[in-house]
């Protein structure tokens, strides 16, 4: 392959990055450790923590999630969300009067939960609007809930959000004590 065909395909791979933020790079495996909950017995050894990997797929299989965000005057709110889990960060969108979206206005900090838990995966993070409102972002946000959901969202007009977790919590009951799991990002 000559040099010119070369940096041609990398710089169409790093424009189609840019213009299409639903793809970015693969994320870095956050650090494992005991989450701090005292009175539950868990051991001060990291023998039995949960991988990355058993998270992501509790990620990407969970068909609903719960989502908390924090009102204005500070109470809570929660609600059930459908979402896409891709590459290290969560995509869901809601109606742009909706609580959620004021909520996120308001306080952008929230927690995303999956939908079991007795194999539990709970992220807190950040949610940030998508501003990029290229038509390659949102054909692709459309192709991935359409093949999950079997919903069309191709003419969805409404706000798509993206979470970047800070911390995450891995919780499976039949193993609870030896294997609850905590990551920092």
């Amino acid at each position: 392959m000559h040099l010119t065909t070369a940096l041609g395909r990398i710089f169409d791979l790093h424009h189609l990055m840019l213009i299409c933020p639903i793809m970015p790079a693969k994320a870095k495996a956050p650090k494992p450790s005991r989450p701090h909950m005292p009175g539950y017995g868990l051991p001060k050894s990291s023998k039995g923590l949960l991988p990355w990997k058993w998270a992501e797929q509790r990620l990407q299989k969970s068909r609903q999630y719960w989502i908390s965000t924090t009102r204005p005057d500070g109470a809570p709110h929660t609600m059930v969300i459908w979402g896409l889990w891709i590459d290290g960060r969560f995509y869901f969108s809601t109606g742009a009067e909706s609580r959620k979206a004021k909520n996120l206005a308001s306080n952008p900090r929230c927690v995303i939960a999956t939908d079991n838990a007795a194999e539990a995966v709970i992220i807190e993070g950040t949610a940030e609007l998508q501003s990029a409102p290229d038509s390659a972002f949102r054909k692709r946000f459309a192709q991935l809930y359409q093949k999950k959901y079997k919903w069309d969202m191709s003419d969805f007009s409404e706000p798509v959000y993206v979470v970047t977790p800070s911390v995450a919590f891995g919780m499976y009951e039949k193993k609870f004590q030896g294997s609850a799991t905590k990551w920092k990002f």
